[in-house]
């Protein structure tokens, strides 16, 4: 399936994996662009604005964690799906990468099977549920066109992973919703993503709600997964 307008950058600077990358994604119908170090890779994302990023953990100049800081700073380019590839793959590891922000952690060696469909459902957008492109659950409005949320009159700033699990969570609304059903919505698939992948997202998901009200909006079900109040 082609897909002209999707532009992915890799930040990677080791040769074989940005040839073995480059060639699937474009086989898959990407535009990909490349960048050998972390400087060159934010200078590219800047210039380019890609739908998304394939960043490396070790890269020179500017290591893999300080470009994601980076571009959660920037006004551009802060909402990008950002996916991690390292060789570590300890717990901890992949915690302290989804606390910087990125949206999904895949461990070297990998399948290119695997990075594909990482891939194709970190770009995957939401689709409208209801007429008006809008959905509201209590005091949450979600507009499904631009991609934005309002709690009470203050509109809230998500990454694209929180904004989907908000949606999945509105769309069930009062329901309790596993983490294991939330894995497969929002990330597409189940295969080597951990629960507690889930549980970080959410942490980030509850803070940036928070700004704005001052309710417990999202319940946890101990053991099990989530719930949005829907009279909140």
């Amino acid at each position: 399936m082609s897909r002209p307008q999707i532009k992915i950058l890799i930040i990677e600077d080791e040769p074989n994996q940005v040839d073995l990358m480059r060639f699937n994604l474009e086989q898959d119908g990407y535009d990909v662009y490349t960048a050998k170090d972390g400087e060159e890779g934010l200078t590219k994302a800047h210039e380019i604005l890609p739908d998304l990023i394939l960043l490396d953990w070790m890269i020179p100049k500017m290591s893999g964690p300080d470009v994601c800081r980076k571009i959660r700073k920037s006004q551009d380019i802060k909402e990008t799906p950002i996916i991690m590839i390292s060789a570590k793959s300890e717990e901890q590891d992949k915690i302290f990468g989804l606390d910087l922000g990125v949206d999904d952690y895949i461990s070297k060696p990998y399948s290119i099977k695997e990075l594909l469909a990482r891939v194709r459902a970190a770009i995957r957008r939401p689709i409208a549920v209801t007429a008006d492109d809008k959905l509201q659950v209590g005091s949450i409005v979600m507009n499904l066109k631009s991609y934005k949320v309002i709690i009470n009159d203050i509109d809230i700033h998500l990454g694209p992973t929180e904004y989907k699990l908000l949606l999945e969570l509105m769309k069930n609304a009062g329901r309790v919703i596993s983490r294991d059903q939330l894995l497969d919505k929002v990330w597409g698939i189940t295969s080597d993503i951990e629960s507690r992948t889930v549980d970080v997202h959410i942490g980030r998901l509850r803070k940036a709600l928070s700004l704005a009200s001052d309710q417990n909006l999202i319940r946890t079900i101990r053991s099990f997964g989530y719930s949005l109040d829907k009279s909140n």
